[in-house]
């Protein structure tokens, strides 16, 4: 590959954020947080419910969680599995396994039995923690997998004391929190009791062994383990808190995390700053649950707010927030990830919180490493943002990756980092399809997303190669028609996808969720896309939803808006 002569991004880095960050540390996250407690052990390490959690308390609970772990057979290069939410027994779980050289898997918690077979076979785990309402789903297919011990937690158990009480009288078993064990599977609370005081014996995680086994589609869909090594968490953390350091400062500053950890958005970058900066990390258990957010927002006035597209226009919809009833004074930053964000969203959310949205960009198998928007500079429309300290991205010939894309023509987005995965978990043919090596021996990571750079060296996604549209041969992003539509007053969500047709080959069709109390027909979006949309660009047809298919984190699954006889279309 023949690259560009220059970084254009580099001049409009944020006044005091390097080009490089030289020579990194190795070291691992959780030498950060050993650090931490011994330096402040009161500390917070998180803030759950309103409840601190200290460095201190974090420290001795993983501990005796490993011990445990340890009697149970656990070992360097194992791998422990993780069903939880946003909660302090996720951190207590990852810590304990690395603490022991071994590997955390976390899993989606909304995965049905089926959907947890593959996960579960591909990252072999022998114990998974689970919460209590998940436990029969993962006993459902225990033996089709490596799982020895399923160790369960109520989620009850970090509350405040009043919380706990309410719950245990008004939700528990209604909710589904109190099970029945069997085959000798234990408790958290109870092998924390068992072990308290005590320390797994050998050596813990080196920077060289893998700390997470995150889930991935990538660039085919299939579900695929992304190994991410201990010092990759520290690279990504490192270069992203310099990127915000401004924003959150080195012990005071909170970081609000209403995205689950299972995710590389929570799991690869928020604790990998927080944990890094010594900075609490408010948790948000379930990101639907817009009373609780807001109410702990109040309660713990973060600095930092992360969140995808979807949960800012959930906030926008909000009468206490339309009303102007919720302080976002307390913000300095808010980011947006994993999704595409509309213009239209950013433009009325920063009016509304005062807070300033910076966009970025990655994927799981680059582990965060890629683009952010600048925190103090410019931050383009439609932009996410430049590459980060020490990251290469360029825009690649779709057919070969050799081939560099002029200025603003659009092409295969590719990244180049210290942090890349080195290839799937033991799936070398899909690796194969991923990673790309140049004639100078840079790995490349082949995103499959489509997009282009300005003369600035801003990068801009255009789509993803695989839902491209094309009626009668054009080419047609769904993206471009989304941020379309987007702008029209009555619509709160658009997702938009291809069909096959027998006339034009291929047709575009936007799904709409209107604003409460508002009204459109299909023919009156088709007509504002008209006016901003050339010909062939126009929805064949629009239909309307109560609302769109989404993964947990927020983002709507195109493959699964689907047409049917009942839909209202036009």
């Amino acid at each position: 590959m023949t690259e560009h002569s220059e970084h254009p991004w580099f001049a409009h880095y944020d006044a005091g954020v390097p080009r490089t960050l030289g020579q990194y540390p190795e070291r691992t996250l959780a030498d950060y947080i050993h650090d931490t407690a011994a330096e402040r052990p009161e500390h917070p390490a998180f803030i759950f419910k309103g409840r601190p959690f200290s460095y201190a308390d974090l420290e001795r609970s993983a501990n005796a969680f490993a011990a445990a772990l340890q009697k149970l057979g656990v070992k360097r290069g194992d791998r422990v599995a993780a069903m939880l939410p946003n909660c302090p027994q996720f951190f207590i779980v990852e810590l304990a396994a690395w603490k022991l050289g071994a590997s955390l898997a976390p899993l989606n918690p909304i995965y049905t039995e089926e959907e947890l077979v593959s996960p579960l076979q591909t990252s072999d785990p022998s114990v998974v923690v689970a919460l209590t309402p998940f436990y029969e789903r993962i006993k459902a297919v225990q033996s089709r997998t490596s799982v020895r011990r399923v160790i369960t937690t109520n989620i009850k158990e970090y509350f405040p004391t009043l919380l706990r009480w309410v719950f245990t009288v008004a939700l528990e078993k209604k909710a589904g929190h109190r099970i029945t064990r069997r085959d000798g599977d234990p408790a958290l609370a109870d092998l924390l009791a068992a072990n308290d005081g005590k320390a797994p014996t050998g050596e813990g995680a080196r920077p060289d062994d893998i700390a997470l086994l995150l889930m991935s589609g990538g660039t085919t869909g299939t579900p695929k383990c992304v190994p991410g090594k201990h010092r990759d968490l520290v690279t990504s953390g490192l270069q992203l808190q310099t990127w915000v350091s401004d924003a959150l400062p080195a012990w005071t500053g909170k970081f609000m995390l209403p995205l689950p950890m299972f995710h590389s958005y929570g799991a690869c970058a928020a604790q990998s700053v927080a944990f890094i900066g010594h900075n609490p990390i408010v948790l948000v258990p379930n990101p639907r649950d817009i009373p609780d957010l807001l109410k702990t927002l109040a309660q713990t006035r973060p600095q930092v707010f992360a969140g995808v597209p979807t949960l800012y226009n959930t906030l926008l919809n909000r009468p206490e927030v339309k009303a102007g009833k919720v302080d976002f004074s307390c913000l300095r930053v808010c980011v947006s990830g994993a999704a595409p964000l509309m213009a239209e969203t950013k433009k009325r959310f920063e009016a509304v919180s005062g807070a300033q949205i910076i966009e970025g960009y990655s994927l799981t198998e680059s582990l965060l490493a890629a683009t952010a928007s600048p925190v103090q500079g410019i931050s383009k429309i439609g932009s996410v943002g430049l590459p980060l300290p020490d990251v290469n991205v360029c825009i690649a010939d779709v057919d070969n990756p050799a081939t560099l894309m002029p200025t603003n023509e659009v092409g295969e987005i590719l990244i180049a980092a210290r942090q890349l995965m080195e290839g799937y978990w033991r799936n070398p043919e899909e690796s194969a399809l991923m990673l790309w090596a140049d004639a100078a021996g840079t790995r490349w990571l082949r995103t499959g997303d489509l997009g282009y750079m300005d003369s600035d060296g801003y990068l801009f996604i255009v789509d993803r190669k695989k839902d491209l549209i094309k009626p009668n041969g054009f080419q047609v992003w769904p993206r471009e028609i989304e941020e379309v539509i987007a702008t029209h007053p009555a619509v709160a969500e658009v997702g938009v996808r291809g069909f096959p047709d027998m006339a034009r080959g291929e047709i575009a069709v936007a799904f709409v969720v209107l604003r409460p109390g508002a009204s459109a027909t299909a023919e009156e979006l088709r007509e504002h896309a008209k006016a901003h949309l050339a010909h062939y660009k126009v929805p064949e047809k629009v239909v309307f939803r109560s609302e769109l298919p989404k993964s947990l984190i927020g983002k709507v699954l195109r493959r699964m808006l689907t047409l049917d006889e009942e839909s209202p279309t036009a």
